[in-house]
């Protein structure tokens, strides 16, 4: 089946279910301090309007708020989004959140001083579109910015080992692409007076051992779960040591405890 004829409203149904399996508000709170590193790095001033697309439980948004823009946060998955809203609420953050689509924004052109998306908008199965939507939204001279794993880093060689067992949806752009330099040079050739491409580092630090992180995910993160889900016995097994066996060859620490680098690309384009 090619992109052309693929059922994105199935697609899309089906990601939606994915992404609302498990509890990824576990998971995120292993990412937020770099997700606050990354608002810091963008300077992003009080007052500025922000738009933080497929935001997640607001890793980014809430620290953007913070900083006294105006942040409105949208994700594909409704339970995400209530728990982004439960968050703001609770640090005592000005923040909306609502239930959006990252190729399909539902707010007019020129909208915002700040396009963000860290770890998110490159899971879309549409990446010109989304690179369109993005800088849609955006004002002239704004910019978009983007945190996309990379192929060669941990993370995106972890979901290539899953991919091989299984597979995506045929002709869709593996997500991990968003990490290539020369493809995001390609999918913003368009409407960017600047563009920055910076390879930056991110840290895990799980307070058990590769095996039992492997478990963690299998249990918390929606896209592991739904892998697994889709496997035999014999399926899983396969997958969850092979898991647990790049994990270990990753691990920096030796008391029990998982330490893993990995590696993203920050992306800043300025609309022109």
């Amino acid at each position: 089946m090619s992109q052309a004829t693929t059922d994105f409203t199935e697609l899309k149904s089906r990601m939606k279910a994915t992404w609302m399996a498990g509890d990824f508000g576990q998971v995120a709170q292993y990412v937020a301090a770099s997700a606050a590193e990354f608002i810091e790095r963008l300077g992003i001033p009080a007052g500025a309007r922000v738009l933080d697309v497929a935001c997640g439980t607001g890793n980014t948004a809430i620290p953007a708020a913070r900083r006294g823009a105006e942040v409105v946060g949208v994700d594909i998955a409704t339970n995400l989004i209530e728990q982004a809203r439960k968050r703001a609420d609770d640090e005592g953050v000005n923040a909306k959140f609502e239930e959006g689509d990252a190729e399909n924004l539902a707010f007019p052109d020129n909208s915002f001083d700040h396009v963000i998306t860290m770890y998110g908008a490159m899971f879309a199965p549409r990446p010109e579109i989304v690179a369109k939507e993005l800088l849609r939204v955006c004002k002239p001279g704004g910019e978009v910015a983007m945190a996309n794993w990379t192929p060669r880093g941990y993370v995106g060689q972890q979901f290539q080992i899953m991919s091989k067992r299984v597979p995506p949806p045929p002709g869709i752009p593996a997500p991990i692409l968003w990490g290539e330099e020369e493809v995001v040079r390609e999918r913003f050739r368009l409407g960017v007076s600047h563009l920055t491409l910076t390879p930056r580092k991110v840290i895990f630090r799980y307070p058990f051992p590769p095996k039992d992180v492997v478990q963690f995910f299998r249990t918390y993160f929606g896209p592991t779960q739904m892998a697994f889900a889709r496997l035999d016995a014999q399926g899983q097994a396969a997958l969850a040591a092979e898991l647990a066996s790049h994990m270990a060859e990753h691990n920096q620490s030796a008391d029990g405890t998982t330490i893993i680098e990995s590696e993203y690309l920050e992306v800043r384009a300025q609309k022109a």
